[in-house]
């Protein structure tokens, strides 16, 4: 990604934390989310102890930070409609980070593009709720998560990198804001999602265009008409 940024962007993260096994090696099948069941658990990795949060945001964050990457922002993904968990220990855990790096002391950041509420500055706490996509048979951030990065340090006509492309949702929000984009993905079968959505999207589009078009010219056509 630093390699191929220009000097004025920026670099959004989104990634959840998770915890140690405490032990135990697998995880039974949750009907309401069947990724979540594993076969095999890994132990406990040296200087955690069982049940500790890990902290996989912060430890990658501060990774990325030591690289040479801006550390600018932490925003908190609240999640109002969070995914029940039956821990009795905790709290159920409601949020997810979103980093903001940049690759240089100064970079593209319009304020002005999204505002907060009565026209204030944003804030680093968002309540958007999660939006299931039913092709979609792992975790998928939504749409509403991406648009605000998109609008905050791009440009119409620039081109967005998403490196883990996954369904296909970053594409999405890129190409309905009037971004160019370009996705990355290992996985055959997450590539296949992400282009049948892609390409559903783009049908969709051209299609209400074209109506659009259409029912202008006839109104242009109608008597009297300017």
């Amino acid at each position: 990604m630093r390699r191929v940024l220009k000097d004025d962007g920026t670099l959004w993260l989104n990634i959840g934390d998770s915890y140690t096994s405490g032990g135990r090696t697998w995880r039974a099948t949750d009907k309401k989310n069947p990724v979540r069941a594993m076969n095999v658990r890994p132990p406990t990795p040296e200087g955690l102890k069982p049940k500790d949060l890990i902290g996989v945001p912060w430890l990658l964050a501060f990774a990325l930070q030591k690289e040479g990457w801006y550390l600018r922002a932490d925003i908190i993904w609240n999640k109002p409609n969070c995914q029940p968990e039956s821990v009795k220990d905790r709290p159920t855990r409601s949020h997810e980070y979103v980093f903001l790096f940049s690759k240089s002391e100064h970079y593209r950041y319009d304020p002005a593009a999204v505002r907060g509420p009565n026209g204030r500055n944003l804030r680093t706490v968002w309540d958007i709720h999660t939006r299931p996509y039913s092709e979609a048979h792992f975790a998928t951030f939504p749409l509403a998560l991406v648009e605000p990065c998109v609008k905050l340090g791009s440009s119409p006509h620039e081109l967005i990198l998403d490196p883990f492309i996954g369904s296909g949702t970053t594409g999405l929000a890129a190409l309905k804001l009037n971004r160019r984009f370009m996705g990355i993905e290992l996985n055959p079968s997450y590539l296949q999602i992400a282009e049948n959505r892609l390409n559903g999207d783009l049908i969709r589009s051209t299609r209400c265009s074209l109506r659009r078009v259409a029912t202008e010219k006839l109104a242009s056509e109608k008597p009297g008409s300017q």
